[in-house]
């Protein structure tokens, strides 16, 4: 059975595939598509995926780690096993872009592990998470045109707020 863990280096080799196949699929406009782009030369060595690790990890707790414009965001793997099939980020606060498109939380999950449920098991996973933070209801976006992830983010009980350009716009409910 699947679980929400914070980033670690177990599970470094299905992790390094999952990202072959974003890089396939031409993933972008995601956490997992930017950790491509800055990490992808050097996370392929233990040391340079135990490098990112820490980095990510970091990212939680420490305002020196993330990079400008960026707030402190807990970001957890969804793994079954040995085997990364996703990874979700709870952003801590809003800032005004996240206010107005990009919420509380995102997500992915690599494509062969698609359509299983995987997405609405790591929404509803990381919604303690988030009213731990103090964040109830969170803000959850995705492009109007994604028909799984409206159903995900309806069936964790996300009420729409409204559509702006590409982004619908929902309120999920943490307690």
């Amino acid at each position: 059975m699947p679980e929400l863990v914070p980033p670690t280096t177990l599970v470094m080799d299905s992790f390094l595939e999952a990202m072959d196949e974003f890089v396939a699929e031409g993933t972008t406009d995601t956490q997992t598509a930017g950790w491509i782009e800055r990490f992808g030369d050097s996370w392929q060595t233990p040391a340079g995926f135990e490098a990112f690790v820490a980095e990510i990890r970091a990212q939680e707790v420490d305002e020196i780690a993330i990079p400008a414009h960026w707030v402190l965001t807990s970001t957890r793997w969804w793994i079954e096993g040995d085997t990364y099939l996703g990874r979700i980020a709870l952003r801590q606060r809003l800032n005004e872009k996240l206010a107005d498109v990009g919420g509380h939380i995102g997500y992915d999950v690599r494509p062969s592990a698609r359509r299983c449920g995987h997405a609405s098991g790591m929404l509803r996973a990381v919604l303690p998470l988030a009213h731990s933070f103090g964040i109830d209801p969170a803000l959850v976006t995705c492009d109007d045109d994604n028909v799984a992830s409206i159903r995900v983010i309806e069936g964790a009980g996300g009420v729409l707020e409204d559509v702006r350009g590409i982004k619908r716009r929902y309120w999920v409910p943490t307690a």
